[in-house]
Parts: structure tokens; C-alpha cells; sequence
């Protein structure tokens, strides 16, 4: 080997030994940067025609495993979901009061028990109805209360989805961005380790918002693709595309996050045809989706069933109780019934007339079995009551009065042949005595059977969207009634495009129920909107179907307020239908209307879609279940967390930064250094001894 080339060697080697310096001082400054993954110079064997010729300096390679890499972008994912799940359904559960508060809507639905009680004792009577009333009013304010609580929850979870997607779209523009810069240097042979570090930074913060699936490309760009394969990055930019974003308002339905491809200038330009829907995207945007479409809004629907088996189970008791001295008249609520309609009752009730001491005017026992109509049955009553008292029937309201000053009206149900539609007796179907309203809807299952008219105009449409479990939305109908009869109703919403997923049918009750497929087991209606007005009466299709939970009137439920303020208008007594004219028919000491609800306060109540059961089984399965879901979902977030601590450690623990090695890295590349210094020291004296000789 001649002198040249061993001082070209020597030259090459003190390049490397610099170069590989240099990485080592540039990872130990970066030893604390998230993300950093070390360097290290990549050296070759120069070799000149069959001869090794020193060494070849290449560009710094970034030390990492690609699999720790995507590792760490999946787990990320699953991480950001469990964690906005678990923060949201802990500030559920917060609402719900600690257990054994008093405060809590356990308390007061126990505390309604323990009222009822009390009504069975005649000491302090006054007092005891008003702590019943009161217990009552506490309820259902704390049943409205926790609704408003989740539509709030709601509210900001979209708000959140709105900033998600704000910060999505940074992302994407920026591993865009670094995408591009990777691919220049990698095609200039420069090193794009440092471009690539940030890259990486990036899509771990991505991968915690949404769920994606990183794919390398030979150019050392990537792919990015959702969980169900849309693209969200390739060589061209994509933007996500949310018309509600920002605006955070609570609405039955939001729209869909569209996909969209952006334009050089930053503008949106067309649709890609993908779009997000559900919770399978994944990520912190896959949980507020969850959260927002089917947690909540399924919460909020079971609070509705509870508000409305609460008011069935008190309004039983009290019509089948009254007050005493009775109600000069009893005002019935709208039903969604006209005069003309089927009556449809079996069994038979006693109305009767008293003085205000409980004295029998007038009664009569009326047996509705062979009746035709409504308007029949009020008939019957003022043939019966012959001019002591009037019914009339106006609007879907039936009202009866006493028609002397001083009297009142009473009612009974047989006791051998009970009156009954849709399984509740007459004068609950009508609310002539209820303790518990609500505008927005009757109260009582409807009765109506496919053959009734449906009595909904031309023009008068229902906004209807099914979705599946994870709330995805999976197709829409509105409902513009057509035909005549409820059959012709249930044969549209068969034959519309919720018929795919399930089939609708009309219970014994006049409940309109949907049973879906079992490849969408869990799939639920919601209403959107609903501008039907059946003959005018005020009860619209989604108050008389019972389609949802959030049509069961909980808006507008409150006690009736002439019982909240008067304690004596409390139905405690009831009717004694055994005694003739003249004699006393009502006690003031009777209290066997509040023996009536504590009896029907543990009897099981129908809950349409919810099943069957009392309400403390409903209301304890309710609250516990959020309870659960609340700490399954800090669990999962607990593990979920460590599993992605635990894959960041093992990629740092690959391609971080050790101090400790890159020390003995550095003592190597010095004595490198060093030897590469003493061989083209000892080259130099070579050359100086070879001149002297020439001399």
C-alpha cells in the first residue's frame, strides 16, 4: 500500500470518528425530547479497484423498529378512547349523587316509599301528604334534572368532537407536510432522520385522536387509512369535513363527518365519498362519537322510561282512590281519543255523586263490555247519574261534574270485573284523578289496535333514524302517514328502509314496537321530529306509539299543581260502591287510597321497550349500570394507559437515547480518532524520512 493511500485511509477514518462524534453529541442534547430515536452514522468499506481504500461516511440512519413504532400508534388509539370514555361517564355518574346521598335519585325514589308509608297512618294526615307531594315533585325534578344534566354532557361532548376535528386536520396537513420534506432529502441522499422524528411526534398525537393504520412508502412517505379503510392521507391531502363543528348544540341527530380532499390553496375541494359515523374510527373522536350517539342518548331514553313507569305506577293508585270531601268535577287529560273512536274497554266502574260529607246522591255501575264508542260511554254516564252529575267529552278530554253546589265526584272500579284498556282501569285512561301530568304526552299506553284510524292528516310527518349499537347511524325514514287505520302505519314503516334492519309491529297496549335483526341486536329509534296532531287532540304518533323513552312526557311531567297546593285534594279514600243512596259512601278516617300506593309502588310496571319490572328494579339496574360502565371505563382507561406506556417504553428502549451508551460510543470514536491521528502521524514521518533520503 503506497503512502497516499494510507494517509487517504487515515483521512477517512478521522472523517468517521468525527462524524460519528458529532451524532453522539446531537443525541445526548436530544436525550430528553419525546420522540427523539438516536442516530447513528452509516459506514462502508471503501474499496478502489479490488483494494480496501478507508472508509465510506454515510448519512446519520435514525435507530428504530418500525413494529415498536406502529405498536405504540394502535395502542395510542385505544388509550385516547378509553380515557374520554372514562372522564365523561365519571361526570355522569357524579350527577347520579354518591351512594346513600340524600341528594341522589336513588334517595328520592326511596324516599317516595317511605312516604307512602307514612300516608297509611292517619296522625298528622295534612303533613303526611305534603311530604308525599313533596317527595314526589323532588323525583321528578331530579329525573328532569339529571336529563338536562346529560343533554349538557351532550353539549360538550360535541363541542369536543368539534375541537377533535380541528386538531385532526392540523395533523394530517402537518404529517402532509413532513411527508413531502422526507421524501425531497430522501431523494437527495441527505438524511431525513430529523423530518422524520417530527413525523413521528405527529402521528402519535394523531393515532390518540383517531385510529389509523400507518403504511411506509418506498419514497419514505406514509399512508394513512382508518380502521374500516378510507384513506385519510396519501399523496394528495385530505380534510375532515364537519358541518356542526364548533357550534355545540345538543341535537337528536348529528350529521355525519365527511372526508374531503384539500385543495393547494387550504380550501376543501371534493368529496372523497368516505365519511365517519360511528365509534369504529376510534381514538378520542371513535369515544365522544360513542358517547354522544349511543351512551348518552340511551341513558336519557331509560330516564324517560323510569319518569313514565313512576307516573303510571302513582296515577293507578290515585284514580283508584279519591279525596274527601270529593272534587266538585274531575278534568280528565287529553288522550289522543275522540267521541267516535272505539272504546275499547272491558269490565265496569262505578261513578257516583256524594255530598261534601261523604253522603251517596247518586251513582250508577257501568258495565262498558258491550259498548261501541267513547261517546257511548259518556252517554251511559249521565244516563246513570241521571242528572246529579255530567260527562263531557271535548278535544280527547272527558270531564265529569257534579251538578249541585256542595257535591262531588267519585269513582271505583269493580271489584269482580275491573274496567280495562290497554290494562289500565277507566279513569286512569282518561286522568280524571291523577296526581302526575305531562303535556307532551297521555301517560298510558294508547290501546288502539291496527284496525282503529290513526286520525293523522295529510301533510303531518314523523322524522324517524335507526341506529345501530355503537350509534351509528344507519338509515332514516319520515313518516308521512298514509291509509287510514294503524295498520296501514305499521305497513309503511314495514315496507321503508328501518324495515331492512327489523320488523315493526303493534302490541296488545296500542304500542308500536320495533324488534330489530339479530345482525343489528341493540339497534334503537330515535325521533327527530314530530309535527302529527291526531284529530286534533294534541297527542302526536311518538306519544301514542311509544316508540322512544323521550316521548314519555318527562319535559313537561310535574305533580298536579292543585294537589301541590292543597294537601286535602289527595286521593286517600276510596269509594264505597256497596251502599245505597242516603248512606255515607266516603269516609274522612279511610285511608286505604294510601295503602293503594304503597301497593302499587312494588308491583312491576310495564316499560314498554325497557321490559317489565318494579321500579326499584328498573331505577337500581338504571343508575347501577351507569355506575358500572363508569368503572369499566376507568378500568379499560387504566389499562389501555399502561399498555401504552408500556409500548413507548419498549420503543424508547430500542431507539432512545442512553446516556450511559453513548458515553462508551464516544470513548470508541476517540480512540478511533486517536488511532486514524497516529497512523497519518506515522505516515507523515514516513514521507519526512523519504525526502531526506532523496536529498
Amino acid at each position: 500500500m503506497s503512502l497516499n493511500e494510507i494517509l487517504g485511509s487515515a483521512i477517512s477514518g478521522l472523517n468517521a470518528s468525527q462524524s460519528g462524534l458529532r451524532s453522539v453529541s446531537n443525541n445526548i442534547a436530544n436525550v430528553g425530547t419525546a420522540g427523539y430515536a438516536r442516530e447513528r452514522v452509516g459506514l462502508t468499506t471503501a474499496v478502489t479497484n479490488g483494494r480496501v481504500n478507508g472508509v465510506i461516511v454515510g448519512e446519520p440512519e435514525r435507530v428504530a423498529d418500525r413494529f415498536l413504532e406502529l405498536s405504540v400508534y394502535k395502542r395510542s388509539g385505544d388509550m385516547g378512547q378509553s380515557e374520554v370514555t372514562a372522564s365523561y361517564m365519571d361526570r355522569l355518574q357524579a350527577f347520579l349523587g354518591e351512594p346513600g346521598s340524600e341528594s341522589g335519585l336513588p334517595a328520592r325514589l326511596d324516599a317516595i316509599s317511605a312516604s307512602a308509608v307514612r300516608l297509611t297512618s292517619g296522625q298528622a294526615a295534612n303533613q303526611n301528604v305534603a311530604a308525599f307531594v313533596g317527595d314526589v315533585e323532588d323525583a321528578i325534578t331530579s329525573i328532569r334534572r339529571l336529563d338536562g344534566d346529560v343533554s349538557s354532557l351532550r353539549t360538550d361532548v360535541e363541542s369536543e368532537v368539534g375541537y377533535t376535528v380541528e386538531r385532526t386536520n392540523g395533523l394530517l396537513s402537518r404529517v402532509y407536510e413532513l411527508n413531502n420534506e422526507v421524501a425531497r432529502l430522501q431523494g437527495l441522499g441527505k438524511s431525513p432522520a430529523g423530518a422524520i422524528d417530527q413525523r413521528v411526534a405527529a402521528l402519535e398525537e394523531l393515532s390518540t385522536l383517531v385510529k389509523v393504520s400507518v403504511r411506509d412508502q418506498p419514497d419514505g412517505r406514509v399512508i394513512l387509512e382508518t380502521p374500516q379503510g378510507a384513506t385519510l392521507l396519501d399523496r394528495r391531502l385530505r380534510q375532515l369535513d364537519y358541518s356542526s363543528a364548533g357550534t355545540g348544540v345538543a341535537q337528536p341527530v348529528y350529521p355525519s363527518i365527511g372526508i374531503r380532499f384539500a385543495e393547494s390553496n387550504g380550501t376543501l375541494g371534493a368529496a372523497t365519498g368516505d365519511k365517519i359515523d360511528s365509534a369504529a374510527i376510534g381514538g378520542k373522536l371513535g369515544g365522544l362519537i360513542d358517547l354522544r350517539d349511543r351512551a348518552l342518548p340511551q341513558f336519557a331514553d331509560k330516564l324517560g322510561q323510569l319518569f313514565g313507569g313512576l307516573a303510571q305506577t302513582l296515577n293507578a293508585a290515585a284514580n283508584a282512590g279519591t279525596a274527601v270531601p270529593p272534587p266538585a268535577r274531575l278534568d280528565g287529560r287529553p288522550t289522543g281519543v275522540v267521541g267516535t273512536d272505539r272504546l275499547g274497554f272491558t269490565g265496569a266502574a262505578t261513578f257516583a255523586v256524594t255530598k261534601s260529607n261523604g253522603d251517596l246522591v247518586a251513582k250508577t255501575t257501568i258495565d262498558f263490555s258491550g259498548m261501541a264508542t267513547v261517546d257511548d260511554a259518556v252517554a251511559a254516564i249521565n244516563a246513570g247519574l241521571g242528572g246529579a252529575g255530567t260527562a263531557t267529552f271535548a278535544d280527547g278530554k272527558l270531564v265529569i261534574a257534579a251538578s249541585a253546589s256542595g257535591n262531588g265526584v267519585a269513582l271505583a272500579q269493580d271489584e269482580a270485573n275491573p274496567s280495562s284498556r290497554a290494562g289500565v282501569g277507566f279513569s286512569q285512561y282518561f286522568g280524571l284523578n291523577d296526581l302526575i301530568r305531562s303535556k307532551d304526552s297521555p301517560l298510558v299506553p294508547s290501546g288502539f289496535v291496527g284496525t282503529d284510524p290513526h286520525g293523522f292528516a295529510p301533510g303531518q310527518t314523523t322524522d324517524i333514524v335507526l341506529r345501530d349499537a355503537s350509534g351509528r347511524s344507519l338509515t332514516k325514514f319520515t313518516l308521512s302517514p298514509a291509509g287510514t287505520t294503524f295498520n296501514d302505519l305499521v305497513g309503511q314503516l314495514n315496507a321503508s328502509p328501518l324495515a331492512d334492519y327489523g320488523d315493526f309491529a303493534l302490541d296488545s297496549k296500542g304500542r308500536i314496537q320495533f324488534q330489530p335483526d339479530a345482525a343489528v341486536s341493540g339497534a334503537s329509534l330515535t325521533i327527530v321530529s314530530d309535527s302529527t296532531d291526531r284529530l286534533g287532540t294534541g297527542q302526536s304518533f311518538s306519544a301514542l306509539s311509544a316508540l322512544t323513552g323521550a316521548s314519555m312526557g318527562l319535559g313537561t311531567g310535574q305533580v298536579r299543581p292543585d294537589i301541590g297546593m292543597n294537601a286535602a285534594l289527595m286521593p286517600l279514600a276510596r269509594l264505597q260502591t256497596n251502599v245505597a243512596v242516603g248512606e255515607r259512601a266516603l269516609g274522612q278516617s279511610d285511608l286505604r287510597g294510601g295503602t293503594g300506593f304503597v301497593e302499587e309502588l312494588a308491583k312491576l310496571v310495564d316499560f314498554g321497550s325497557g321490559g317489565v319490572a318494579t321500579l326499584e328494579r328498573f331505577s337500581g339496574l338504571l343508575l347501577g349500570g351507569a355506575g358500572t360502565e363508569a368503572a369499566q371505563a376507568t378500568e379499560a382507561f387504566e389499562d389501555a394507559s399502561a399498555r401504552r406506556d408500556d409500548a413507548v417504553n419498549r420503543r424508547d428502549g430500542f431507539s432512545g437515547v442512553s446516556i450511559d451508551e453513548e458515553l462508551a460510543q464516544m470513548v470508541v470514536l476517540q480512540n478511533s480518532y486517536s488511532a486514524a491521528a497516529r497512523v497519518i502521524s506515522t505516515a507523515t514521518e514516513m514521507y519526512d524520512t523519504l525526502i531526506n533520503m532523496v536529498r
